[in-house]
């Protein structure tokens, strides 16, 4: 009787050794790494600059879209019934309402003069081409980001001089204005037959 329980415990230590020893040696399993945790998180000045190319390559290419022809379009050409489109912007001069509102926004956050042939709304009188209206554009917008380049966490909240806006505010609200005339922008566009390069490719 003794004999078998001392096989019976010999062969249960055996079992519990080799059990023991295969956990030991098994390969161990690191958690996936978080992919917020593998890179440090975007600043404040590369958050904005993203928003800013966002819509810079949306109202860009919808400028290069419209026709040299039709680029002083207006919808009262139209003459819709039942429309009033009487005075509004030709698509010419909702660019250049854009890229001189980008100047006047962004030109405090980094300290360039704002020229006074930009005060108006329209920007300056003397553009009458599509090519002189489109480098006007991209001029605005690379003013953007270096606006952008400026921000960081200790001073967004502050304002720069000669003004009462944050500086945040600033950067933020030029791209807000921007897709406020993009989606006229789109219209206009639409109106004479362009399917806006945005939209292209999908189910319209």
């Amino acid at each position: 009787m003794k004999a078998r329980i001392f096989v019976v415990s010999t062969v249960l230590m055996l079992g519990v050794g080799i059990f023991t020893q295969k956990i030991n040696s098994a390969p161990t399993m690191k958690a996936p790494a978080h992919p917020s945790q593998s890179q440090a998180p975007p600043t404040v000045a590369v958050a904005v600059d993203r928003e800013i190319s966002a819509i810079e390559k949306q109202i860009v290419e919808a400028a290069e879209a419209m026709p040299e022809d039709r680029f002083n379009f207006s919808p009262e050409s139209l003459h819709i019934a039942g429309s009033e489109y009487k005075g509004v912007r030709t698509f010419a001069l909702q660019v250049k309402h854009i890229a001189a509102s980008n100047y006047a926004l962004w030109s405090p956050l980094t300290a360039e003069k704002f020229p006074q042939d930009f005060i108006g709304g329209n920007g300056p009188a003397n553009l009458k081409t599509k090519a002189e209206t489109l480098e006007f554009l991209k001029n605005s917008f690379a003013l953007g980001h270096r606006a952008a380049a400026t921000l960081t966490t200790e001073n967004m909240l502050e304002p720069p001089e000669h003004s009462r806006s944050s500086r945040l505010h600033l950067a933020t609200f030029a791209v807000a204005h921007a897709f406020d005339h993009y989606g006229q922008m789109v219209e206009y566009l639409r109106m004479n037959g362009i399917v806006p390069p945005a939209s292209r490719g999908s189910s319209e």
